[in-house]
């Protein structure tokens, strides 16, 4: 009977060990083929985060597990990917995604399997307005934010009136440039908006210099002082454009300079600005939990409704009323120096303070 007994004590000792080094698993998906220049800088963001949490024991007595995958840059291929992420994979919570078409549809899919999904880069505005559900939290600030950030440059610009007299929408990733540089200077345009990023930037500006689109006009572009961008642009960057990005080796607040000694002590290198996406979108997750005392999906998105955290970029909240969080972007203009480009003149614009209406909002909203 001892015997019996003792066994029973030692099964149940394990049982319970075992139950409490169960890890909290995070199904990250993202398209590292396609977009790599942001997304392995990324990568190493979140690694660097989940590396700093579960040396601080973790969340809720548990570890973190970042279980990842490449989402092949589609909608299909996304949806198949983050349904085996929360059937197989059995994970607690989604995060990731780049495009926008993509983060729509993994948004889709965890509304109808009722699982929180942390939408770090998509800058859509459906994916927390029109498309918005009770689990999609968006972390970057979205196209109406980074618009807003820089339309009073545009306006400066083009007063006293404002006209669009041509617009161009390339298929991303397949820009025919010249083509587009061609249409834009035959209609006479006096400034120029864009939203071109990756390859489709490098292609648009190396055509656009060769041809004298910029030359003497105003140009603002989001998301074109981005290192990722700058990075392959080096002696091309135009200069005098105005751009949302990262000037990350100007940045001096305490909470910054914390992330960059951690990033370049564990990585030997700078951060682009996926690098600080990917490690806040990770440390947003803790603090959900955190708050949330539970990785239950329902207490989770209770959590992460209003939840307000420290990050790189200082505090930021998470919105209840759509569930965009308040990360802001840098301003500035671009400019080249010793061969590269880099941005100057810059500010750090508030997320909080570009947002419409909440009553525009609730329109929008279905749930």
């Amino acid at each position: 009977m001892k015997l019996v007994r003792i066994i029973g004590i030692i099964a149940g000792g394990i049982a319970a060990c075992g139950a409490q080094a169960q890890t909290i698993k995070v199904g990250e998906l993202n398209s590292y083929k396609v977009f790599p220049a942001f997304l392995e800088p990324y990568k190493k963001g979140w690694e660097l985060a989940l590396e700093e949490i579960n040396a601080k024991g973790g969340v809720l007595g548990r570890k973190l597990e970042v279980v990842s995958r490449d989402d092949g840059g589609t909608p299909g291929d996304a949806v198949r990917v983050a349904e085996e992420l929360i059937s197989r994979e059995k994970a607690n919570v989604l995060m990731g995604t780049f495009a926008s078409n993509v983060g729509l549809a993994v948004a889709n899919l965890a509304q109808q399997r009722k699982i929180v999904f942390l939408a770090a880069e998509p800058l859509t505005d459906k994916i927390v307005w029109e498309n918005g559900n009770r689990y999609t939290f968006r972390l970057r600030p979205s196209t109406y934010m980074q618009e807003a950030m820089l339309v009073p440059e545009l306006l400066k610009a083009a007063q006293p009136d404002v006209e669009f007299v041509t617009e161009q929408a390339p298929p991303l990733g397949k820009i025919d440039a010249g083509a587009v540089v061609q249409a834009l200077a035959d209609a006479k345009p006096d400034a120029i908006f864009s939203s071109l990023f990756a390859a489709d930037l490098q292609k648009f500006v190396r055509e656009g210099n060769t041809r004298g689109l910029f030359a003497d006009r105003p140009v603002v572009n989001l998301l074109a002082g981005e290192p990722e961008y700058l990075d392959t642009l080096k002696d091309e960057t135009p200069e005098g454009w105005w751009v949302t990005g990262y000037p990350w080796s100007e940045i001096q607040t305490p909470e910054h300079q914390r992330f960059l000694g951690a990033y370049q002590k564990r990585w030997n290198d700078y951060p682009r600005l996926g690098s600080l996406v990917g490690y806040t979108a990770l440390y947003a997750i803790a603090e959900g939990l955190r708050k949330a005392g539970s990785a239950d999906p329902e207490k989770l998105s209770a959590a992460l409704r209003g939840l307000q955290m420290e990050s790189p970029l200082g505090r930021i909240t998470w919105r209840a009323i759509d569930h965009q969080s308040t990360m802001g972007a840098y301003v500035g203009q671009l400019a080249r120096k010793d061969g590269r480009g880099v941005m100057v003149n810059w500010r750090y614009a508030d997320g909080a303070k570009f947002q419409p209406p909440d009553s525009e909002i609730r329109k929008l909203r279905k749930d």
